[in-house]
């Protein structure tokens, strides 16, 4: 299997070459050159697996320059209940992504068990086993950058922290973020693991890694990796758990529909992989908050990212994004691959601009990968938030609430719904108390994270003090 830029100006790679990279020389993201298929009569024999067998039979068929013995390996110490310990008092830790039953047809898939609390973790986790099995056989050190909003960079660190031969800088939106998520990663005190605070946005934290990638001297030179979900890594990872969550709900391979929060379209992407792989999925609803450029573009076409002053800082956070990198993936992928075509596109994107698919016929086509879209408010979530715990007694985040939102806008009653779980409720504790007058629980290890100490560096919003921070600190 070799991997190809959507760019479409840089040689094919193996997965071993691709993983420590991130972005592409010529700036595109990795994809496989096809996507492996799995007929009727593989979804039945695999609906029994359990999640680390299913894992290596799924991420076995996109990487093999790793011995399958090696894989295996890597994958079981990955997914142990041990390091998923955070399940609902009614869910298996084994199970991994437990599924949740809230009424007949609707499902929330728990992805929040893992050591941040979030679904990141699930991706990251084996990030880290497969950047330190690569690093030891390729005696490579790295240096990751990567931007976060909140659970990714608190999922990189916590997979990463201690690891030989790794460094992680990590950029954040400066005061962006809620107090638990903010104390998650500036509490670690990890000598190879470096926060700094970018006096700005996500899409300019994001803005600064891609400006560094590609630099690509600067790249070279001080080994920099990624763990963005441009990092082909994470999406492969993510891909597990929508096998995952339909065999829970289904019996017969009939057609069920996920409803994914998303706000860099990385966790969304790997539902559109999933599907095009043979998972019979029916819709995948995007489901926005009030930054909703990926809701625009799923309703009219028009994919118009705002720039740092018109990007709202909201009650989930994590979505506060309006620079969608992994779009860039599921667009290669619409417009037939067409690497000259994606290029046009996304030259207007990186000069500020935007682009309309209308024009040439392929927004008719999105209907046919089964995307559809939503976007919320703050008192929508909150409503939703309240209306959950009333009615069924279960706690949700407010990422989680915009995706009942967009669940209940576009629910059909004959096919299975299932909302995919963000993070757990106590990462955004004020707005819970907001909403049902109540404090979610929290697991007793990070019951005070809020009053460790705090190591991190404030820096401007300027590409070159963060590579003079990395200079400083290699």
């Amino acid at each position: 299997m070799k991997y190809i830029s959507t760019r479409g100006q840089s040689k094919p790679l193996s997965f071993s070459e691709i993983l420590l990279g991130g972005l592409a020389p010529d700036g595109g993201l990795y994809l496989p050159e096809h996507y492996p298929k799995f007929s009727y009569d593989d979804l039945n024999s695999m609906r029994s697996m359990n999640y680390p067998t299913l894992a290596f039979h799924i991420i076995s068929k996109f990487v093999d320059d790793i011995p399958e013995n090696d894989l295996k390996e890597i994958i079981n110490k990955t997914y142990t209940k041990d390091v998923y310990a955070y399940s609902r008092k009614e869910q298996k830790a084994e199970d991994i992504t437990p599924i949740l039953k809230i009424k007949d047809n609707l499902y929330i898939l728990s992805l929040s068990n893992g050591p941040t609390l979030a679904f990141k973790d699930i991706a990251m986790q084996l990030l880290g086993n497969l950047f330190e099995y690569v690093l030891v056989k390729k005696n490579k050190e790295i240096n990751i950058l990567g931007a976060t909003s909140g659970d990714t960079g608190s999922a990189a660190e916590y997979a990463m922290r201690g690891k030989k031969g790794i460094n992680v800088f990590m950029l954040s939106p400066y005061q962006k973020m809620s107090r638990f998520q903010t104390a998650q990663m500036f509490s670690i005190q990890d000598a190879n693991i470096f926060n700094l605070s970018i006096k700005g946005v996500f899409d300019d934290c994001q803005d600064i890694v891609k400006a560094v990638s590609n630099d690509l001297n600067f790249k070279k030179d001080f080994k920099i990796g990624a763990v963005n979900s441009i990092n082909w890594g994470r999406i492969l990872a993510q891909i597990v758990y929508y096998f995952k969550g339909y065999f829970a709900v289904t019996e017969k391979n009939e057609e069920i529909s996920f409803t994914v929060p998303t706000g860099n379209f990385g966790n969304i992407c790997a539902g559109h992989i999933a599907r095009m792989m043979g998972l019979p999925i029916k819709r995948l609803v995007v489901a926005t908050n009030e930054n909703n450029v990926l809701d625009e573009f799923f309703k009219a076409g028009i994919y118009k990212p705002r720039d740092a002053k018109n990007t709202l800082h909201t009650s989930s956070p994590s979505m506060d994004i309006s620079k969608a990198s992994n779009l860039e993936r599921f667009i290669f992928d619409l417009i037939g691959r067409d690497d000259k075509k994606l290029n046009l596109l996304w030259q207007s994107v990186d000069q500020g601009g935007d682009f309309n698919l209308n024009q040439e016929g392929f927004f008719e086509k999105i209907k046919d990968f089964g995307f559809i879209s939503s976007s919320s408010t703050h008192k929508e979530r909150i409503h939703f938030i309240k209306e959950i715990y009333s009615q069924y007694s279960i706690m949700i985040d407010t990422h989680t609430a915009d995706g009942f939102k967009a669940a209940f806008e576009h629910a059909e009653s004959n096919v299975p719904m299932v909302i995919l779980e963000t993070a757990l409720p106590i990462k955004f504790e004020d707005y819970i108390v907001e909403a049902i007058g109540k404090k979610p629980e929290r697991p007793k290890s990070l019951m005070y994270i809020e009053d460790l100490p705090q190591r991190f560096e404030v820096l401007n919003n300027q590409t070159e003090e963060v590579k003079a921070f990395i200079r400083q600190n290699v």
